[in-house]
């Protein structure tokens, strides 16, 4: 096994002082041009690199922040992580990126982990609702801002999209086109975006006057593609077949679509489909999907930006915030059924 290299190596072969060679590293205006030269020569020959975790201790703050998302499968995920990174390296730190896979006990690891490497702050999107996760986390007095969810018994900032209102304009899309009841294909029901966006319909229902009772739900127990397509089978089972459905994000609604097309099923003439999320593959479908946008860049964006505002060096004028952005629709072929051909 190799030995790494340390500092000490590197002054001993280039005929200075640790110090120097520190300086060297830190502050490079200090030292003499020639003295530097021979040291960052001597660096480069050995491949020493210096010791991020000992350069912390020293400093007392990690160049670290965790970000812990529900399913890094999930491109919505990955454009939040795309936000946040961007802040993150525009003040010199370093993004962990890390999946609970839904799972409560996973996110718990994760947060002793985050805790036993003493990061500098945590972006989390909660897969626990009852926030015992969290509120364990906050007695190791590292910051965490809650993403895409908002966690009323844990205290610190958060940045979330209303998804009741998102809800409301997917419903009201729908009955625009004159559909009276619709399938809301929902995600594990403890999940609260999950819980909002089912409420938004609802709202938009009575909106309509129309009873709760013309909403169906499917419950999946995950929120990806195949959970989708089980879905769609079971949509195709119903009797009488639904005329328009509402999927929780854009993988379900992606895998109801694929169920559909290989049951013949046309979409949108025979079923109007609606997912969430608009990720980049809705607009890439074979029927472009119809989806509720959210802002997933500029969540991600925020969020980096709260954390680094409550570890920066202004701290102590921090006040926790809870920033609620708003959806929007953007209709495409899969919710609007072509008008009927005309005779000649």
């Amino acid at each position: 096994m190799t030995q790494s290299v340390g500092i000490k190596d590197v002054a001993r072969e280039a005929g200075v002082s640790v110090g120097t060679v520190s300086n060297v590293i830190n502050r490079p205006d200090s030292v003499a041009e020639a003295t530097r030269t021979r040291v960052l020569s001597t660096i480069d020959r050995l491949g020493y690199v210096r010791s991020e975790s000992a350069r912390q201790l020293r400093a007392g703050r990690s160049r670290i922040i965790a970000l812990l998302v529900l399913d890094m499968a999930n491109p919505f995920f990955v454009d939040v992580a795309a936000g946040a990174e961007r802040v993150a390296r525009d003040a010199g730190l370093g993004v962990m990126l890390c999946n609970s896979a839904q799972s409560s006990d996973e996110e718990a690891e994760y947060l002793g982990l985050f805790s036993e490497q003493r990061v500098r702050g945590v972006l989390v999107t909660p897969a626990d609702t009852s926030g015992r996760n969290l509120a364990g986390f906050r007695r190791q007095e590292i910051p965490f801002v809650t993403v895409d969810r908002v966690v009323p018994s844990a205290e610190g900032c958060s940045v979330s999209v209303d998804d009741v209102v998102g809800g409301s304009l997917a419903g009201r899309h729908l009955l625009d086109q004159g559909h009276e009841r619709i399938v809301y294909v929902s995600g594990p029901l403890q999940l609260s975006q999950c819980q909002d966006r089912r409420t938004g319909v609802l709202r938009a229902l009575a909106e309509a006057g129309l009873d709760e009772d013309r909403l169906t739900v499917l419950e999946t127990r995950k929120l990806d593609v195949s959970a989708g397509r089980d879905a769609g089978a079971r949509l195709l089972g119903m009797s009488p077949r639904p005329t328009a459905v509402f999927c929780a994000n854009d993988l379900l609604a992606l895998g109801v679509l694929q169920a559909l097309f290989a049951a013949g099923v046309s979409v949108p003439d025979e079923i109007a489909l609606v997912g969430y999320d608009d990720i980049e593959f809705a607009s890439a479908a074979a029927v472009p999907l119809t989806s509720v946008r959210q802002p997933a860049v500029r969540m991600g964006r925020l969020a980096a930006e709260l954390l680094i505002e409550e570890t920066g060096p202004d701290a102590a004028n921090h006040r926790h915030q809870r920033i609620v952005l708003q959806p929007e629709l953007v209709v495409r072929g899969s919710s609007i059924a072509r008008p009927p051909a005309k005779r000649r």
